[in-house]
C-alpha cells in the first residue's frame, strides 16, 4: 500500500501504533543523548559544570525553536498537500524550507556570537559557572546549521509517512553522540568541551543522513533544484503554521532564563543544576508524548486535507488517551523515586540531591494533565489553526507562568519557583479543554 492510501484508508489505531513505535524509539533515544551529556558532565566533571551546562539550556531551546518553526510548518504543509494529491506543492514547500533553514541558521550563529556575553548573564551564569557555560556555547553555536537542517527535515520525512526512516535518523544521531561523549569527555580529557564536540558531530551526521534520504528512492517528495529558492507565499505558509511551536520554545527559553535568575537568588548555583535535572526528566516524559504527536500528525494533516473528519477525530481521541496514560505513569515514577533519579546525574553532592528531589516532586506535580495539552497544541498545528495553537502554548508557558514566578518566590522562596510550574499547567488546562471541545463538535458536525 502506498503512503497516501495508507494515511487515508488503513485502520487509524493500527496506523498510529505503526507510526508511534519508531517515533517513540527515535525521540526517546534523541532525548536520552541530551540527558547523557548531563549525566557524564555531572558525574565526571562536577556539580558546578552541570550547573554551567544547565545555564545553556535556554539557548538550546532557541535553536530548537527555529528548527520547529521551519520543520513543523513544512511537515504540516507536506501532509496537507499530499492529502490534496498536490505533490508538486509539497515539493515546493520542501525546497523553500531547506533554503530558509540555511539562512536562519547562519543568522542564529552570527547573532549568537555577537550577544553571547549578555546572553549568558541574562540566563543566570555566575562567576563559578560562566567558564563552563562559555566553553559549551562556543562550540554549540558552530553546529546550529546542522541541528536546524537535521531536525527540520526529519519532521518532513515523518510527515511523508516514512516514520521508520525518521526513527533511524534519530538513532544514528543519538548513537553517535552517546559513543563520542565518554571518548571526548574522559578519554581525551576535554570535559565540557568534549560534550559539546560530541553533540555537534552527531548533528552533522543527522543533517547528512536526512539530506541523502531526499535524494533516494525511498523519499515520497524530493528536493528539486528548481524549488531551492525563497518564494514569499510559500515561506509565509510555512511560518504561519510553524509559529505556534516556535513561540512555545522561545517562550520556554525566556521562562527558563527567568527561572535560572530566580533560582540563583533563592537557591544558588546548585538550584540551577537541580533545574537541569528537572528539565532532563521533563524532557524525557514530554518527548514520549511528542512521539504520539509525531504518529498522529501525518494522519491528522492528511485526512484534514482530504476532508475526512471521522479519521481526524479518531486520531485525536487515541492521541489524547495515550498521552494521558504516559503522563500518569511518569508521574508515579517521579513521585515515587526522586532520589534515584537525581543520583543518576550526581551521586556525590548531598545538597544537590535534596534540592533536586524537592524540585522533581513539586515541579512535576501537574504531569497527569500535561499530556493532553501537548497533544492539543499539536492537533491545532496539524489542521493549520496556528493562532489557537499559539494561544494555548503562550497560556501555559508565558501568560500564567511568568506572573507566578514573580509572585510566589516572595512568599515560598525556592518552593515558590517549583510550584509555579504545576499551577500554570492546571490553569491553562481548563482553557485547552474549552478549545478542544469546540473543535471536536465542529468536526463531528461536518460529517
Amino acid at each position: 500500500m502506498d503512503k497516501s492510501r495508507e494515511l487515508g484508508e488503513q485502520h487509524v489505531g493500527r496506523l498510529m501504533l505503526k507510526y508511534f513505535i519508531p517515533a517513540f524509539i527515535g525521540v526517546f533515544v534523541n532525548a536520552l543523548y541530551n540527558i547523557v551529556d548531563r549525566i557524564f558532565i555531572g558525574q565526571g566533571v562536577g556539580a558546578m559544570a552541570l550547573s554551567g551546562v544547565s545555564v545553556i539550556f535556554p539557548v538550546m531551546l532557541v535553536m530548537i525553536a527555529f528548527g520547529m518553526l521551519i520543520g513543523i510548518g513544512a511537515s504540516v504543509l507536506v501532509s496537507i498537500n499530499m492529502g490534496r494529491k498536490d505533490k508538486d506543492k509539497a515539493e515546493r514547500v520542501l525546497g523553500n524550507s531547506l533554503v530558509l533553514m540555511i539562512v536562519v541558521s547562519v543568522l542564529i550563529t552570527v547573532i549568537g556570537f555577537l550577544i553571547k556575553g549578555p546572553m549568558l548573564d541574562l540566563f543566570g551564569a555566575t562567576p563559578e559557572t560562566i567558564a563552563y557555560a562559555n566553553d559549551y556555547l562556543d562550540i554549540i553555536l558552530l553546529g546550529v546549521i546542522f541541528q536546524v537542517v537535521g531536525f527540520s527535515l526529519n519532521n518532513v520525512i515523518r510527515s511523508e509517512g516514512n516514520a521508520r526512516i525518521a526513527m533511524y535518523s534519530m538513532l544514528i544521531s543519538a548513537g553517535t553522540n552517546i559513543v563520542l561523549d565518554p571518548i571526548f569527555i574522559f578519554g581525551l580529557g576535554l570535559g565540557v568541551k568534549g560534550a559539546a564536540y560530541a553533540t555537534v558531530i552527531s548533528m552533522m551526521v543527522l543533517a547528512g543522513w536526512v539530506l541523502l534520504h531526499f535524494q533516494s528512492n525511498k523519499s515520497v517528495v524530493k528536493i528539486k533544484r528548481k524549488y531551492l529558492k525563497l518564494e514569499p507565499s510559500v515561506i509565509k505558509e510555512i511560518l504561519v503554521i510553524g509559529m505556534a511551536p516556535f513561540f512555545m520554545q522561545i517562550a520556554n527559553s525566556v521562562v527558563q532564563g527567568l527561572i535560572n535568575t530566580k533560582l540563583i537568588s533563592f537557591g544558588g548555583d546548585l538550584a540551577v543544576g537541580a533545574m537541569g535535572i528537572v528539565n532532563s526528566v521533563a524532557t524525557m516524559i514530554i518527548m514520549s508524548v511528542v512521539a504520539i504527536n509525531m504518529a498522529s500528525q501525518p494522519i491528522i494533516g492528511f485526512n484534514y486535507g482530504a476532508r475526512d473528519s471521522n479519521r481526524v477525530r479518531e486520531a485525536l481521541r487515541i492521541a489524547m488517551i495515550s498521552a494521558t496514560v504516559i503522563s500518569v505513569l511518569a508521574f508515579g515514577l517521579v513521585q515515587g523515586f526522586p532520589k534515584v533519579i537525581v543520583q543518576f546525574f550526581n551521586a556525590e553532592d548531598p545538597a544537590l540531591l535534596e534540592i533536586g528531589k524537592q524540585g522533581l516532586r513539586l515541579g512535576l506535580l501537574a504531569l497527569p494533565i500535561v499530556g493532553f495539552q501537548v497533544v492539543a497544541g499539536n492537533f491545532f498545528q496539524s489542521i493549520g489553526k496556528a493562532k489557537i495553537a499559539t494561544l494555548l502554548t503562550l497560556l501555559r508557558q508565558v501568560i500564567v507562568l511568568i506572573p507566578l514566578l514573580y509572585v510566589l518566590p516572595d512568599f515560598f522562596e525556592l518552593n515558590g519557583i517549583w510550584v509555579a510550574m504545576p499551577i500554570s499547567d492546571a490553569c491553562s488546562a481548563m482553557i485547552v479543554v474549552f478549545f478542544l471541545r469546540r473543535e471536536w463538535v465542529r468536526l463531528r458536525n461536518t460529517n
